[in-house]
């Protein structure tokens, strides 16, 4: 991975000079408006969108459909606190529906995110069930299209 794509995941952005002229404030302004963001733990962090085919070679994202038992004076917080403080999970949420968590793990091969789902996931107390789906190709990241030109054309257009 290179130093700059690196240096970008871990939280890189815009200087609050960039940001202030950008938005026609002033830098106090914008230092003032980061400061609350983050004390009011909106903001946590920088991240920047990655196309997964380009840029992550070797990793391999799965998403888990987890059942869970609801813990007496708990519910399903602790549980899912739990399943997302492992290092494998990047995203944890509680869902409506059939499961209860939608968990997005990473792991450098099959057998890795496999061994994860199956001998820490599925062992924590309260985990009923998973179900686990490998994501193949990505289309399209937070708003981003990852399509190449060409990509998703069905035909050829067709002309009189």
């Amino acid at each position: 991975m290179s130093s700059v794509l690196k240096l970008l995941l871990e939280g890189e952005r815009l200087d609050t000079a960039q940001m202030a002229q950008v938005l026609g404030l002033s830098e106090s302004e914008i230092e003032g408006e980061l400061s609350r963001l983050q004390a009011d733990e909106v903001l946590l962090g920088w991240r920047p969108v990655l196309n997964p085919e380009r840029a992550q070679e070797g990793i391999v994202r799965a998403v888990i459909e987890v059942k869970i038992s609801p813990e007496r004076d708990g519910g399903f917080d602790r549980l899912a606190a739990r399943i997302s403080r492992f290092d494998s999970v990047e995203s944890c949420y509680l869902m409506s529906g059939a499961y209860d968590l939608l968990v997005f793990a990473v792991g450098n091969d099959l057998r890795e995110v496999a061994s994860f789902v199956s001998e820490r996931l599925a062992s924590v107390g309260g985990v009923i069930s998973t179900a686990t789906h490998f994501m193949l190709r990505a289309y399209k990241e937070q708003g981003h299209l990852l399509l190449a030109p060409g990509d998703g054309v069905d035909k050829p257009a067709v002309s009189p």
